[in-house]
């Protein structure tokens, strides 16, 4: 039971707005659609209902703005800014023992001193959102993969050309942004040489468990805001003239970018971490396995019942509707045997009230409905509660079902 003993008169008494707000999400919209969750419940492979309020709201991230030539936008409020064009603070030598990075820094761009080597991050990184923005020199020298030269290596192993392909035709593989030597770019959107060309990378690394592929991974690229590469697969690291090969990746690694022998500049560099996947743990969207499915669930419901019993003992309409949420996400024994004690004393008092006590519970019984409704439709109750028979008659009788 909820409480020792209920009484009618301690129900109609509660202040039920603060009731339905503390009661969340699956009840949230109870009073205007007369539903529990709303919409079909978790299942197997999904933690969630749909349209389930039990859902962690998306963290509010304010944007950034847009790029100009002359200005580099403002990134993201949550990105990690890699190079806002003062200094190579973030940045070493690629070189072996990392010694500080030789590129030089000015009018807000780093630029490339041919001969000095390739730099990459401090910061090792995985799964993510990248944003660069590159210019090939003013004055075109050299043809092919000679002219406008460099590269942007995903954990320093997975490279996304940058080559100034404007009226410059290479092998396919091999221009901008192309997946160096495994796919060429669907179209060439490349700007003339000295303007700002904007990369926006979204990449996610090859998944391996005990030497077998789990997820192949792919990496989605916009050139100047068109789709280059749309969720291609990642075999493994590139390379020059060979092809690439399966095998492990590592955890993390470093953004890298390649000294080609031209003295390209880059400015406005900055990521996003992104969350991880149902295959690497994630649990909130995706298709999930069924293990990890049922531990997120069982976390849900522990999380509701808990929050049940918060506050006042002597809410029990809270209460009951809290637990009823709870089934959704585990069918857990005793809290059954609880609600359906509520249910059987709630139903007592219902049969006790005169017609006016009815219509003065119009709120309160439509939700009570709605719930009951839920959770004996989709198997949490036995559909054999006599509360459900009784409330299903009594918003019938008022036509509060129309």
């Amino acid at each position: 039971m909820l409480t020792s003993s209920v009484e009618f008169g301690t129900l109609a008494s509660m202040n039920y707005s603060r009731a339905f707000a503390v009661c969340g999400l699956a009840f949230s919209c109870v009073l205007s659609c007369s539903a529990g969750f709303y919409g079909d419940p978790p299942d197997a492979r999904h933690p969630w209902a749909i349209h389930d309020m039990n859902r962690p709201q998306p963290k509010v991230v304010v944007p950034g703005t847009f790029s100009t030539q002359e200005q580099p936008g403002k990134p993201p409020a949550d990105a990690i800014v890699l190079f806002d064009g003062t200094d190579l603070s973030h940045w070493v030598s690629a070189k072996e023992g990392a010694p500080p990075a030789k590129w030089k820094v000015e009018d807000g761009h780093m630029e490339v001193v041919p001969g000095s080597g390739d730099i990459q991050t401090k910061d090792q990184f995985a799964d993510c959102q990248l944003h660069v923005e590159w210019a090939a020199p003013t004055e075109v020298k050299g043809s092919g993969q000679g002219r406008g030269n460099s590269g942007i290596f995903l954990m320093g192993i997975c490279e996304i050309q940058v080559l100034d392909v404007y009226d410059n035709p290479t092998y396919a593989d091999g221009g901008a942004g192309s997946v160096y030597g495994v796919n060429p770019p669907m179209v060439n959107a490349i700007k003339p040489p000295g303007q700002y060309q904007v990369y926006d990378i979204v990449f996610r690394k090859p998944v391996w468990k005990d030497g077998t592929m789990l997820d192949p991974g792919h990496v989605t690229v916009f050139i100047n805001g068109i789709l280059v590469q749309e969720a291609t697969p990642l075999e493994g690291p590139t390379g020059h003239m060979k092809r690439t090969t399966h095998g492990p990746f590592p955890d993390k690694g470093p953004i890298k970018l390649q000294d080609h022998g031209n003295p390209m500049r880059f400015r406005n560099i900055w990521y996003r971490p992104l969350s991880p996947r149902p295959i690497e743990g994630g649990t909130d969207g995706g298709f999930l396995t069924e293990e990890a499915t049922k531990a997120k669930r069982q976390s849900i419901a522990a999380d509701i019942r808990a929050d049940a019993a918060k506050g006042d003992s002597k809410d029990t309409l809270r209460i009951a509707l809290r637990l009823m949420e709870s089934l959704a996400y585990e069918l857990d024994p005793a809290t059954v045997k609880k609600v359906e004690d509520w249910a059987g004393e709630y139903d007592t008092a219902l049969k006790a009230m005169n017609p006016d006590q009815i219509k003065g519970k119009k709120d309160e019984i439509r939700s009570i409905h709605g719930a009951v409704r839920y959770t004996t439709q989709f198997g949490l109750l036995p559909a054999s509660l006599p509360l459900k028979a009784d409330l299903d008659r009594i918003v019938k009788e008022q036509k509060w079902d129309k």
